[in-house]
């Protein structure tokens, strides 16, 4: 889009492209410090693509194309297309105190899916809450050309949607499910993932704990944390300094952080995305110079505040981001005189965790580990 917008073109007139190039470039004179270490294995690769550039998740933009021109920054009602995040339409419909300009959307891409998982996921959902209502304002509508489905509620059944992620997690399958209706059906694509690689000579271990319902699986892995996982932990020398409790998600994260502070023994740091950049300088200090023995980190942090210096990992679930698993483990060869015999990884998981799983172990491997065989 930008690409585009940046062409100079005889041929096509794109109004508003100093406009679109401002908002959407750093402001003049902005270092990218990820952009500059681009290739030069200082962060990850994934980190500083998602990372690199204007990186302003409340934009939206209206698209109105011509026979020979285009228009950025056309006002919704006037587009024939619109460029937006879900919080920058969801503060728009809260603005304009309904969702009118969505409700003719035809057909709706959602890429990145997975990068939305890191942010506030209840943004996409508004959106879609929102999709082909019947608007509350007819405006200057020509009811001779409107579709009789259309006034008859039925427009999302007709929408095609378009859903890229990098990788499946269950809020994706719920949104794909629950949320798709086309009447013509729809299609997902399956992977089979062949597992991440790791430093040769770590020792994993997947531990599983039996849950029959899903929606109980949160309260059966905090008690399995807390009852026989931690438990074993403390009675390990090896893990009672240098390791980081890795938990996937943040309500996890409040509820483990409440009852480590009331009943671990050891001491313990934590660090969430929702902490102040004091505290997780504080916490980082702390546990770099083993004043801290337990560091616990959300994914949702990691994903945008990479974490480094560990030597044992404990995964309180896999992480969606498999990238994380092999990134974590890899971290402690940075150090010199680090042998694969001196790291730790264990996993917590049951079989709701199977998509990140399989992403970890590989397909095959994860649907084994399932089984418990």
């Amino acid at each position: 889009m930008a690409h585009f917008a940046g062409q100079s073109n005889s041929k096509t007139e794109v109004a508003n492209r100093e406009r679109f190039i401002s908002e959407f470039s750093l402001p003049e004179g902005t270092a990218d410090k990820l952009a500059e270490a681009e290739g030069m294995g200082i962060y990850p690769p994934d980190h500083v693509h998602t990372f690199k550039g204007n990186i302003d998740d409340n934009f939206r933009a209206g698209i109105r194309v011509m026979k020979k021109a285009l228009k950025l920054f056309e006002t919704f009602y006037g587009s024939d297309l619109i460029v937006a995040s879900p919080l920058g339409l969801r503060l728009a419909i809260e603005r304009e105190g309904n969702s009118d300009f969505l409700s003719s959307i035809e057909i709706l891409v959602i890429d990145q899916a997975d990068v939305m998982t890191m942010q506030n996921w209840t943004h996409l959902q508004f959106v879609f809450e929102h999709l082909n209502s019947l608007p509350k304002d007819p405006r200057d509508t020509d009811f001779s050309r409107v579709k009789s489905w259309f006034l008859d509620g039925q427009a999302r059944h007709l929408r095609q949607n378009i859903l890229i992620s990098s990788y499946e997690t269950p809020q994706i399958r719920a949104l794909f499910n629950d949320t798709f209706r086309n009447i013509a059906g729809k299609v997902r694509f399956e992977r089979r993932w062949p597992g991440v690689e790791i430093p040769e000579g770590i020792k994993q271990n997947f531990v599983k704990f039996e849950c029959s319902n899903g929606r109980d699986e949160a309260d059966a892995r905090f008690e399995y944390f807390t009852k026989e996982f931690y438990p074993s932990l403390k009675k390990s020398a090896v893990l009672s300094a240098n390791t980081l409790l890795f938990i996937p998600s943040y309500f996890d994260f409040i509820r483990v952080r409440n009852w480590m502070k009331q009943n671990a023994s050891v001491s313990v740091a934590f660090i969430s995305e929702e902490s102040s950049k004091s505290e997780i300088d504080r916490a980082r200090a702390q546990f770099m110079k083993g004043q801290k023995a337990f560091l616990v980190i959300t994914e949702r942090f990691h994903f945008f505040r990479r974490i480094k210096g560990i030597l044992n990992v404990i995964f309180y679930g896999p992480p969606d981001h498999a990238n994380f698993y092999s990134e974590l483990l890899t971290y402690p060869f940075f150090k010199k005189d680090v042998e694969p015999s001196e790291v730790t990884c264990k996993v917590l998981f049951s079989k709701y965790d199977a998509m990140a799983l399989e992403r970890l172990v590989g397909t095959k491997e994860a649907a084994a580990l399932i089984r418990g065989s």
